[in-house]
């Protein structure tokens, strides 16, 4: 099977934006100093980017918030100029990248599709033939004369897009404003993206959402610090975009616990960490949840119990666990533990969690059944990231089936 002909190439990409480093903002600072010079500093949005993107292709960018992704859109669609490089396109460019852009609030939606339907290559006499199609798709028929300026967000948003899909453009280049539709039209947009990408349309996508970049793109790329991180897999460009985004995040923001020591038993840490020993504030699904705790007794004790919650965001506990904690002698009895003593409870739990933030409730109980010693809530928080979304629940159980079919009594 042949390659498919290329639809956008780039190669070498560079643009680069002056910042001033002090604001000029008083008009007695302009008359004292009229001749002051400017300090700048340089931000590099993006540093020798090169990709293809092929005849038909449905392609994705995703990055990080200041990662350079939509610069590098604006560059596609003749917004910004190039410090470096080249940018080649074979065919008809329709861009939907901010809201608003190009749409004149003062102008009736019917006078603000026949201008824009002009700017992007249509006779005026093709767009008024259209204008009827372009508010039906849009669900906006009855509000045709109405001045855009009384449109709300999510109106804007639905007649922008249909009127970038009847403007017959070979190559589509769509920024993630869409999510500003309601469920309803967001779903009637994934539609026409499969009648789009069934047509044989280029289309470049800029989404945070990594499950239309899974569902719809064929290729994606993951930009960061304006420079190319990864070209390829959809799947893959995603678990590397969630691995940017939380690896390095830090420690989880969480409530404080609600109480650390009583009389008998101080909680001195606990944490989540690696296979390598390392702390981690998220985890990746199906990565194993390795709980760590550390304890002091502050007085003799009987032995006593640990007992673990793990809940989610919303209360709802998922499961519990407890372990026993007490000296054990050379001859294989129990013992109390005496005041100072430490102790380390160590627990490995499967993750079938759903992506999403999570919590460990912690308490100790006195193993003679008179009551709770400590408990701390919020012991320890954490993100569960993925995008893995087999189940609308808060765990993905692994499910075995089947179905049997009996033939019925002859007719």
């Amino acid at each position: 099977m042949p390659e498919a002909a290329t639809a956008i190439e780039v190669r070498g990409l560079e643009k680069s934006f002056r910042i001033p480093t002090h604001k000029v903002d008083s008009l007695k600072e302009r008359i004292v100093r009229p001749f002051a010079s400017q300090e700048y500093r340089e931000l590099r949005a993006l540093d020798g980017v090169s990709f293809e993107v092929g005849q038909g292709e449905f392609f994705g960018i995703v990055g990080r918030n200041g990662s350079g992704k939509s610069t590098l859109l604006k560059l596609l669609a003749s917004i910004y100029r190039s410090d470096a490089g080249t940018i080649r396109m074979a065919g008809r460019l329709a861009p939907f990248i901010e809201l608003g852009v190009g749409f004149n609030l003062e102008l009736t939606a019917r006078e603000n599709v026949v201008l824009n339907g002009v700017m992007m290559g249509l006779t005026p006499r093709e767009t008024r033939d259209r204008i009827d199609a372009v508010m039906e798709f849009a669900e906006l028929g009855e509000f045709v004369d109405l001045k855009l300026k009384n449109y709300s967000s999510g109106m804007l948003v639905r007649l922008a897009f249909s009127l970038m899909m009847e403007v017959d453009a070979d190559i589509m280049l769509i920024d993630e404003v869409l999510a500003v539709g309601d469920a309803a039209f967001q779903q009637k947009c994934a539609d026409a993206f499969r009648e789009m990408k069934a047509a044989g349309k280029t289309i470049v996508l800029v989404t945070h959402d990594m499950k239309t970049v899974e569902e719809f793109c064929s290729r994606a790329m993951l930009i960061d610090g304006g420079h190319l991180q990864h070209l390829g897999d959809p799947a893959e460009v995603g678990r590397r975009y969630l691995r940017l985004n939380f690896e390095g995040e830090g420690e989880a923001a969480a409530p404080p616990p609600t109480a650390q020591e009583s009389d008998e038993v101080r909680l001195l840490d606990a944490w989540i960490e690696d296979e390598g020993g390392g702390r981690l504030a998220n985890l990746e699904q199906g990565e194993k949840i390795r709980l760590r705790l550390s304890l002091e007794a502050k007085r003799d004790l009987d032995g006593i119990g640990f007992g673990i919650l793990l809940a989610n965001a919303d209360g709802v506990g998922i499961c519990n666990f407890g372990v026993a904690v007490a000296k054990e002698g050379a001859d294989g009895r129990t013992y109390e533990l005496a005041a100072g003593d430490r102790v380390e409870v160590r627990a490995e739990i499967e993750n079938l969690l759903m992506p999403g933030r999570y919590f460990i409730h912690a308490g100790v109980n006195r193993i003679d059944g008179s009551g709770v010693a400590l408990h701390v809530g919020n012991a320890v928080d954490f993100v569960v990231y993925g995008s893995e979304q087999h189940s609308r629940g808060v765990v993905d159980l692994p499910v075995e089936s089947s179905v049997t079919v009996e033939s019925g009594a002859p007719r």
